[in-house]
């Protein structure tokens, strides 16, 4: 089985796959030992991969060592099955690589836009031999609404959770509905022009936010919202 640990910004996640099945998933926000030492005595784990992006320190990555199997900590050095073109691939975010290698394995030979809605927004283009061209990032949901808190005097910080009218009938639904609707118009606006130039694009949508944004989209996406993992696990089986 392979382990495939995606830490983040806020949390950790964990999946166990069997093959190209994913088996389990949990999500942690600090002390990853326990999860770690709990399934490497319950489940034959082969090998495992590491995609962080922060930095852990060594008593995090001392936590690792109970799994006793081999671990790739994915990096701008770890072999993918695509290709990368982008300008600055020592700073592309290894999230970024992995939503886009699950995106390909899924639709091959497609145009793609494989979209990341978590702490940041990531909206980045595959196309259809197999190459990472381009994106943008943008903020997540949670960092505008802070955003409009801790820069302005009087708005009051809101949760993403809650009515979301078309438009907003108090202060509290105006800034939700600001902040969701604003990135789904966003969105829909980058995947209409992506179509303008690039004809046929099969778009994604991935990521902690894919919920509250998949309704209010309007053009077709597919949501998957384990498209990191499974990209993970893909570049972990080839090496």
């Amino acid at each position: 089985m392979n382990l495939i640990i995606d830490i983040g910004n806020n949390s950790a996640k964990f999946f166990l796959f069997n093959g190209k099945q994913l088996i389990l998933h949990t999500r942690r926000e600090k002390d990853y030992d326990s999860i770690l030492r709990e399934w490497s005595t319950q489940y034959n784990i082969e090998k495992a991969i590491v995609s962080t992006v922060i930095d852990l320190s060594k008593e995090e990555k001392a936590q690792f060592k109970c799994l006793g199997c081999p671990i790739v900590w994915f990096n701008d050095q770890t072999p993918v099955p695509i290709n990368i073109k982008y300008g600055t691939p020592h700073t592309l975010g290894r999230d970024r690589i992995a939503a886009a290698v699950g995106a390909a394995n899924e639709v091959p030979q497609r145009n793609l836009l494989v979209i990341d809605a978590g702490s940041a927004i990531t909206i980045d283009f595959v196309d259809k031999e197999g190459n990472f061209m381009c994106g943008n990032i943008s903020p997540g949901i949670k960092m505008r609404l802070k955003a409009l808190h801790e820069y302005t005097a009087r708005l009051p910080l809101v949760e993403k959770e809650g009515e979301a009218p078309r438009l907003g009938h108090n202060t509290e639904t105006a800034i939700r509905s600001g902040v969701i609707r604003g990135v789904c118009h966003e969105i829909d606006g980058y995947i209409n022009e992506i179509r303008e130039i690039y004809g046929d694009v099969f778009v994604f949508l991935t990521g902690g936010d894919e919920k509250t944004l998949i309704n209010n989209i309007k053009n077709r996406i597919f949501a998957d919202k384990f498209l990191v993992a499974k990209g993970l696990n893909i570049i972990l089986g080839a090496i």
